[in-house]
């Protein structure tokens, strides 16, 4: 028999979302697709400091799409002032966990919260594994607040959907998400996002090399949001940690310096380009200046060092 899951996933869904399961907050007079960087520091250290663990948000007539589950998200989006039952799309760009860690816990909190509706998650192959897991971890809590609560059951509304191939993964009436695969040894399928709406073209980079397949992906959009890594302030990070060689390679070899997000927003010509997930991201005496330095080497348009829950 056909679970309800099975048939989800199986239906035309990817265009009734925004029809059907999607969000307009009454009263709020908003531009059709906002942005809000939820967690802006790399990597899965969690701190005391300014910023948290990778996120953001895009709305687009209200509804959420959630890109990246850094630790903390679900607390970070209901900072942002979105109810957490309204989530509709989760965007997982590659499997380490500050990206993924808080997936489970994201959509959880929106379904004790009230969700009621289906939520999409994208990724790259091994979504099915990471939602599937997250549920036996959690079946005997979930069993209970169905029996316990009346609750519909959680596993009948997220329906994970993995991919292996550059190209659209979501195609509506409001939006237009495509995927490229980027350059993050050691993890081959690790992908960048472009949110196409009727109004703004955004790009998400997640966590990346130079890798001339995000130029192409970026190409004239109005917004690129990009990973940074200011390789001076290197040192003092890894002063911190025990496996400061490996990590050191790790670093060099699978992140974008501010010097080469130069280039890739110079060679996209993006209109606005947008530094997240930085790296070192906790160290608060590095300045946006210095973050800025080399970027401004190669691009002359507008920079913005990102801070959590700012609104581009």
């Amino acid at each position: 028999m056909t679970s309800r899951r099975e048939f989800l996933a199986g239906t035309a869904g990817l265009a009734l979302g925004f029809a059907t399961g999607g969000c307009r907050f009454e009263g709020q007079n908003t531009p059709d697709t906002r942005l809000i960087l939820l967690g802006t520091k790399g990597g899965p250290r969690v701190t005391t400091g300014a910023r948290s663990n990778p996120s953001t948000l895009i709305l687009v007539n209200g509804t959420p799409l959630v890109v990246d589950c850094g630790y903390g998200t679900a607390a970070r989006l209901a900072a942002a002032g979105v109810r957490l039952d309204q989530l509709r799309y989760v965007f997982i760009t590659h499997h380490h966990s500050d990206h993924s860690l808080d997936y489970g816990p994201l959509v959880y909190s929106g379904w004790v919260a009230g969700l009621a509706a289906r939520v999409d998650a994208y990724g790259p192959a091994g979504m099915d594994e990471l939602t599937d897991g997250f549920f036996q971890y959690m079946r005997s809590d979930i069993e209970t607040r169905i029996a316990d609560e009346g609750r519909p059951d959680l596993r009948d509304l997220l329906v994970p959907h993995g991919f292996t191939e550059a190209g659209v993964v979501l195609d509506t009436p409001e939006v237009t998400v495509t995927a490229a695969r980027v350059l993050h040894p050691p993890i081959d399928e690790a992908y960048a996002y472009r949110f196409d709406t009727r109004n703004r073209s955004i790009v998400i980079s997640g966590d990346t090399t130079y890798a001339p397949s995000l130029i192409e992906l970026a190409r004239g959009a109005d917004v690129l949001v990009h990973e940074a890594m200011y390789v001076p302030g290197l040192e003092g990070l890894l002063a911190r940690v025990p496996n400061a060689e490996t990590l050191r390679e790790h670093l060099i070899a699978s992140h974008t310096t501010t010097e080469d997000v130069g280039r890739v927003a110079a060679a996209a010509g993006v209109g606005t380009l947008v530094l997240s997930h930085l790296v070192p991201g906790d160290d608060p005496s590095i300045t946006d200046g210095q973050w800025t330095e080399g970027v401004r080497a190669h691009y002359d348009g507008e920079i913005i060092v990102g801070r959590d829950l700012m609104e581009i």
